[in-house]
């Protein structure tokens, strides 16, 4: 059995922290690559070490001193060095980072040393090996992830030393110069990682028990998932829930590596195992997975009788196209179609794209509906159990909730519906309650 495992920054603030990260980590000996992320904050006023380094990097651009920041940094890496009694002499590594310091160190450079640093202190905490993602992961001359010699050097890193710790985030371009992720890249690392060594498990440890099946601050205590596919999380991420970013799941997705969510403050907790496919065997007796929305959607409506519908869409759809908008849901009526877009993207804009809509399409009206709500229930066995679409309804029906627009994929995964933004919270809480309290 071999585990990598994935600590974000609330995980490795501060020395007690990173204590229950050595817990974890050595009390599984599966557990043989470890992936750290920079410190987080600590408390509510706190700051992450990647912000502090980024402000770092601005200060330097407009020629401001930024040695009260540097100092804020290293007070924070040698207090947990003194506290933990870790034998790194982080004073000097930050010595001579202060050095190489001017106006033309790049942003990456500065930033990646969060990273870079609380992994040195965990590797010798937890008396692994520390091998420098620099070392380990490249980027190819047009910035995209060289997965090739990445996997060669991550495994062969961990055939050398049996047990090793890897800072997220960053890696190196072909120049050698550094280069950083988009944020949450640690995640993509510590997934990088596992399909690199082919692990069993890679578990991804960070402040919440898994991923609840609605949001918190809606619904009050959600349960949390126990299993869910690779297919329902990313319905689930398309249609807001906070769940991992999809580039930091494709990577074991690939090799089929189940992805464990755990929390690192609850590890006795099993958090959420995210897997290919669910067994027969293994299925709840729930067939909603989770619920999930957003607001601020704009529906545009065409309506002509008798019309040529998959000319007159493909018409639309091309005009929504030239105008760089994204159609996120499309309906269909036997004289009407209906498009969905985010407010923010759709702007003024549809105002241009209605009057080519007229132009091209010559509907008999065309109507327009703002401050829509957008409401999916998720779950891999609604397509089998007959009279799923007719329990939603009726729930928001009995409740008052009109239902403005419906969309269902033909993967059957999802059913989502379209309601007034000032009842999206009601209509949360509604789902939840007849399919999963």
């Amino acid at each position: 059995m071999l585990k990598v495992c994935k600590f974000g920054g609330s995980s490795v603030a501060g020395a007690e922290q990173f204590r229950k990260v050595r817990d974890i980590v050595l009390s599984d000996e599966s557990r043989r690559v470890v992936v750290i992320s920079a410190a987080g904050k600590r408390f509510g006023d706190d700051h992450k070490l990647t912000d502090l380094l980024y402000l770092i990097h601005a200060h330097l651009t407009y020629g401001v001193s930024c040695d009260e920041i540097l100092k804020t940094v290293e007070d924070r890496l040698t207090a947990i060095r003194d506290e933990l009694d870790i034998p790194v002499d982080i004073a000097a590594e930050l010595a001579a980072f202060h050095r190489r310091l001017s106006k033309d160190t790049s942003a990456d450079e500065i930033v990646s040393r969060g990273e870079y640093f609380t992994a040195r202190l965990m590797a010798a905490f937890l008396g692994y090996a520390f091998v420098d993602a620099a070392d380990c992961v490249f980027f190819g001359l047009d910035g995209g992830l060289d997965r090739e010699t990445t996997d060669a050097a991550i495994a062969e890193a961990l055939e050398r030393h049996g047990r090793i710790v890897i800072p997220g985030f960053y890696g190196q371009l072909p120049t050698g110069r550094l280069r950083v992720m988009s944020r949450g890249g640690s995640d993509i690392t510590g997934a990088i990682a596992a399909a690199a060594v082919n692990a069993d498990i890679y578990e991804n440890w960070t402040d919440v028990s898994g991923i609840l099946m609605a949001d918190p601050r809606i619904v009050d205590n959600p349960a949390p998932i126990e299993k869910i596919t690779f297919a329902e999380l990313r319905e689930l991420a398309y249609m807001g829930a906070s769940v991992l970013h999809e580039e930091s799941v494709q990577p074991v997705k690939e090799r089929g590596i189940p992805l464990n969510i755990r929390n690192t403050n609850r590890p006795e907790d099993p958090g959420t195992m995210i897997v290919e496919s669910v067994s027969e065997d293994e299925q709840t007796e729930r067939f909603i997975t989770g619920i999930a929305g957003r607001k601020n959607f704009t529906i545009v409506t065409v309506y002509k009788h008798a019309m040529k519908l998959s000319h007159s869409l493909r018409q639309a759809l091309e005009i929504y196209d030239r105008f760089d908008v994204p159609v996120e849901h499309i309906t269909l009526g036997l004289d009407s179609f209906a498009l969905v877009s985010p407010t923010a993207v759709l702007g003024d804009a549809v105002y241009d794209i209605i009057a080519e809509i007229k132009k091209n399409c010559r509907p008999d009206e065309v109507d327009i509906r703002e401050n829509i709500a957008m409401v999916s229930a998720v779950g891999r066995k609604m397509s089998s159990q007959p009279g799923v679409s007719g329990r939603l309804f009726r729930a928001l029906g009995d409740e008052g909730i009109n239902i403005r627009t419906i969309a269902q994929g033909s993967d059957e995964l999802a059913i989502t519906v379209g309601i007034e933004n000032e009842q999206y919270e009601k209509a949360i809480r509604v789902l939840y309650s007849s399919f999963a309290g």
